[in-house]
């Protein structure tokens, strides 16, 4: 029989994100869901979308302290200082233009 899940909130720089960990999936990988929930779909450094689907060796989170909601926000600061990221909070900051021949 496989581990139930645990479900958790974060919020994360004004955007709340639910985690769902599963320590054991198919008997052999643990999960994590993630996802931004208000503002539903908010774009997160991890994903554009607001949805993560991730896969790691069973017993990773125990390994890196067994706190979901801390190795979650660890990753997304981690993700958050690259150019990508950046980027897109700078476009989101000014609004994007689109050139004259394209209105």
């Amino acid at each position: 029989m496989e581990p139930q899940s645990h479900t958790y909130n974060l919020i994360w720089q004004g955007i709340t994100i639910r985690v769902v960990h599963m320590p054991r999936r198919w008997s052999a990988i643990e999960h994590l869901e993630i996802r931004s929930i208000a503002p539903e779909g908010a774009a997160l450094p991890i994903t554009a979308t607001g949805y993560r689907s991730h896969f790691v060796p069973i017993g990773t989170v125990d390994a890196h302290g067994g706190d979901v909601v801390a190795q979650v926000r660890a990753w997304m600061e981690e993700e958050s200082i690259k150019p990508d990221w950046l980027a897109h909070i700078e476009a989101s900051r000014q609004g994007e233009l689109l050139p004259a021949n394209n209105l």
